[in-house]
């Protein structure tokens, strides 16, 4: 992941979700950090290729760069990746030949945007989907958000995949409206104080845990309470498990665990456990979104050295969406969940230390370059490291999923 165009631009990304919740591909968002500036289109294919390979999970590539993206389009990237297409290049006849040539590749090719003229008749067929922004949806009720009616002679020849999506209203009702998926963070469902804590027995097991092991209670005690809910055991035991967590024996029992691990790394698992456990189908991206930022986090700050710290900055990242699972503010939350003080700082209180790796990591899923920009100033920090950051990290989580 060495290639120079890393240090050319900011990288966003962002889920694309079915109708089951599911998280089915991620999309990476690419910005040249100097217009203009001749890119290797080629490092950035292999760049990419690393962390979704042939045969894994799906990547949809929105490129910024209308150079960047002519000279994708040439190489014809492998068939899992998805390229998404701005609607004036679609129009445009002179693009029409590499987009036919990369449907019959068998690339699943998005629309991006509303035509301003008419496509092609032999480009048409080559999109699977067109991407059509919430706010510029002609068919969503201004008014309440549910279906409205469609303009006179507006005729939709292909299913569309709704983006700018941000809470769960939103996704459930651009399901309703027909979207295929939708593309975004439904993520910022606002959190009431004193509001009633969600019920969710598996996550108290967990919290119990989390407080045993801060307390390095004795084995037998915590397993004890374990056995509590046998299928939390088994996911315990399947992350720990995993190729990200790199072990060269395998765990065979949370006695073993333990021993191996030792309680603060334990600690660490137990927190990502916490923040996957929900059993509630709408609250899967937002998962998807917790193991992500925890793994984000701790790679921003791998090179450091210090242990201690990135231990911290996996439990802040993967602890940052429990409010929203448990429906309440991390001032009421985090008076029952022992954390760090650096972490209750970030969440709580948005201050310390590990403010300023928070914002980045939700500059990044915004998918704005110039909040990404003014957080990795405020950092001080190149975005070749930031960009190698992200993709090892979404490597890790896809060895997870």
């Amino acid at each position: 992941m060495d290639t120079p165009i890393l240090a050319q631009i900011a990288l966003g990304y962002s889920p694309i979700i079915d109708r089951n919740r599911s998280v089915i591909a991620t999309r990476l968002s690419i910005f040249p950090l100097h217009p203009g500036l001749e890119m290797d289109s080629a490092g950035l294919l292999d760049a990419v290729s690393e962390v979704w390979p042939v045969g894994g999970p799906a990547v949809a590539l929105n490129v910024m760069s209308e150079a960047l993206l002519r000279d994708l389009l040439v190489k014809q990237p492998a068939t899992h990746m998805m390229v998404e297409v701005p609607a004036f290049m679609a129009a445009d006849p002179s693009y029409t030949s590499a987009l036919r040539d990369l449907h019959a590749n068998g690339n699943t090719l998005l629309l991006k945007g509303r035509p301003v003229s008419e496509l092609p008749r032999e480009v048409l067929p080559c999109f699977k989907h067109s991407i059509i922004d919430l706010d510029d949806d002609r068919r969503v009720d201004q008014a309440t958000g549910g279906i409205g009616i469609a303009p006179n002679g507006i005729v939709r020849t292909i299913s569309h995949v709704q983006s700018g999506v941000r809470t769960v209203a939103e996704m459930e009702a651009s399901f309703r409206r027909g979207a295929a998926a939708v593309l975004g963070w439904p993520i910022d469902d606002a959190v009431q104080g004193g509001s009633k804590p969600a019920d969710q027995p598996g996550l108290q097991v967990i919290v119990q845990l989390i407080d045993q092991v801060h307390k390095e209670d004795a084995i037998d005690k915590l397993e004890a309470t374990l056995k509590r809910d046998p299928p939390l055991a088994y996911k315990l035991m399947r992350y720990i498990n995993s190729p990200a967590f790199g072990l060269s024996v395998e765990i065979s029992s949370f006695r073993h665990a333990i021993m191996i691990l030792g309680y603060q790394r334990l600690k660490r698992w137990l927190a990502l456990l916490l923040a996957t456990a929900s059993k509630d189908v709408n609250l899967r991206p937002v998962m998807f979104a917790a193991v992500r930022r925890g793994l984000l986090m701790e790679e921003l700050v791998r090179s450091s050295g210090d242990e201690e710290m990135r231990n911290e900055m996996f439990i802040c990242g993967v602890f940052s969406l429990l409010d929203r699972m448990f429906r309440q503010p991390f001032s009421e939350l985090l008076n029952t969940i022992p954390v760090p003080e650096r972490v209750y700082q970030a969440l709580a209180d948005n201050t310390g230390p590990y403010r300023p790796y928070f914002d980045l990591v939700r500059a990044i899923e915004g998918d704005d370059p110039h909040a990404i920009r003014d957080a990795a100033d405020h950092l001080m920090t190149g975005f070749a490291e930031i960009n190698r950051a992200l993709l090892k990290a979404l490597s890790a989580a896809s060895q997870l999923d």
